[in-house]
C-alpha cells in the first residue's frame, strides 16, 4: 500500500527553466523557474508559472514575450543564483557572468551560456491560485551547434540538462536512455 504525503507540488522530474524577459525599464532579467513544461504540440507551446510578486511577472505581461533557456550541469551555480536573487535590485546577467542576447524573434533576452533556448510570444495567461500560468507559443528553438547528434536533432546527453527534485530541493542530472518511446511498450503486447 502506498503512503500518503498529502497534496504537494511533487512531480518527478521537474525541469530547471531559465526564463528571460526585459523589465519595464528595458533591463534584461533572467530567473530560474521549475513550474513549467511543454503544454501543446500544435501550435508548439511551453508554460511557466510565476507568482505576481516576481520581477519577471510584469515584464512578461508588458512585453508579451519571454524566452526559456534549458539549465545545464555546467551552469548549475549560475542557474541557482538566478532563482535566489531578484532582478529588481540586481543585474543577474552581470553578477552571474552571463551574456545577454536579444532574441531576434520576440521582445525578450536569453543567456548565451545556457545551451538551448525557446523563444516565445505570450499566447495566454491563466490565474491559478498564487501563480499565474504563462503560455508561450514557441517561435523558435535554438541550440549550440555541438549539441546536435548525427540525426540532426538536439541530443539530451550532450545538453546535460538539470532537473529539480521538489521533495528535497536538489538538482540532478540525467542518465542514459533506458528504452525507445513508442516502441519499448510493444514488449507488453508481444511478451
Amino acid at each position: 500500500m502506498k503512503k500518503s504525503v498529502g497534496a504537494k507540488t511533487l512531480l518527478f522530474p521537474t525541469p530547471v527553466l531559465m526564463v528571460g524577459s526585459y523589465d519595464l525599464a528595458g533591463k534584461p532579467n533572467i530567473m530560474n523557474a521549475a513550474w513549467g513544461g511543454i503544454c501543446c504540440s500544435q501550435p508548439p507551446c511551453v508554460t511557466v508559472s510565476l507568482r505576481k510578486n516576481r520581477h519577471s511577472y510584469d515584464a512578461i505581461i508588458q512585453r508579451k514575450a519571454f524566452t526559456v533557456g534549458i539549465a545545464c550541469e555546467s551552469r548549475i551555480s549560475e542557474a541557482d543564483y538566478c532563482g535566489i536573487t531578484s532582478g529588481s535590485d540586481t543585474d543577474k546577467f552581470a553578477v552571474a557572468g552571463l551574456t545577454h542576447v536579444r532574441s531576434d524573434l520576440v521582445d525578450a533576452p536569453y543567456a548565451e551560456e545556457f545551451p538551448v533556448v525557446l523563444e516565445c510570444r505570450l499566447l495566454h495567461t491563466f490565474e491559478i491560485g498564487i501563480h499565474t500560468q504563462f503560455i508561450g507559443e514557441i517561435m523558435d528553438v535554438k541550440g549550440d551547434p555541438e549539441l546536435f547528434g548525427e540525426d540532426g536533432q538536439l541530443d539530451i546527453m550532450k545538453i546535460k540538462p538539470l532537473i529539480y527534485d521538489p521533495s528535497h530541493k536538489g538538482y540532478h542530472g540525467i542518465g542514459p536512455c533506458l528504452g525507445k518511446a513508442f516502441s519499448i511498450g510493444k514488449e507488453v503486447i508481444h511478451g
